[in-house]
């Protein structure tokens, strides 16, 4: 892992204490479906969801691939989806970037595809706009993860999940273009690090 984000990692993880009880026990509910795949040797197969695939899932799939890596969990496979498909957003390309991570476009139509790279020894993660049932993502034996209170209520059904869970974040959409931008960016990257590392922490 890139010593930038295996620092970042090592940070955060002192920071558990900062979330409270009641989240902790909302998180550990992917923290059981994922120990329960692991102890069957199944594939862990985790989708975020969130409206337009653009940030905050983004984050959520990246940050839950580098935990666990961290923790060294096995048989791992992360992705995201919207209910529509926009693009990578700059913004939060730019805080990923911040932190330490790679990211190569692919591309260069409206809604690129990234390689966002973390370990020079692992797979780049894919990063692009999409429906979460779009072909790229499984169709089945899944734990859909939904990272924005929109997408929740937007997707009422959706086929093939095992696990469906609502862990909402603030968009930090509501700060482009003011000065805040790239705080509040970097304040939901942190946030959503810290509650994936935490997941994994509890992985059994």
């Amino acid at each position: 892992m890139f010593q930038p984000i295996k620092l970042y990692c090592d940070n955060l993880i002192t920071e558990f204490d900062a979330i409270p009880k009641e989240r902790k026990t909302l998180l550990e509910n992917i923290s059981n479906y994922i120990s329960v795949k692991k102890e069957s040797s199944q594939a862990i197969q985790l989708i975020y969801i969130c409206t337009h695939n653009s940030r905050r899932s983004h984050f959520g799939q990246i940050w839950a691939q580098v935990a666990a890596n961290y923790y060294n969990v096995k048989n791992v496979a992360t992705f995201s989806g919207g209910t529509e498909a926009t693009a990578f957003n700059s913004n939060a390309i730019n805080a990923v970037k911040r932190v330490g991570f790679g990211v190569t476009s692919l591309d260069e139509t409206t809604n690129k595809k990234h390689h966002v790279v973390y370990d020079e020894t692992e797979n780049p993660i894919t990063c692009f706009s999409k429906v979460y049932d779009d072909a790229q993502n499984p169709q089945t034996n899944f734990a859909a993860i939904m990272t924005c209170s929109d997408a929740e209520e937007n997707c009422p059904f959706i086929p093939g999940v095992e696990l469906r869970i609502g862990t909402t974040y603030d968009d930090p959409k509501a700060f482009d273009n003011t000065p805040l931008q790239d705080a509040k960016y970097d304040e939901r990257c942190k946030q959503i690090a810290l509650e994936t590392l935490y997941v994994f922490s509890k992985v059994k």
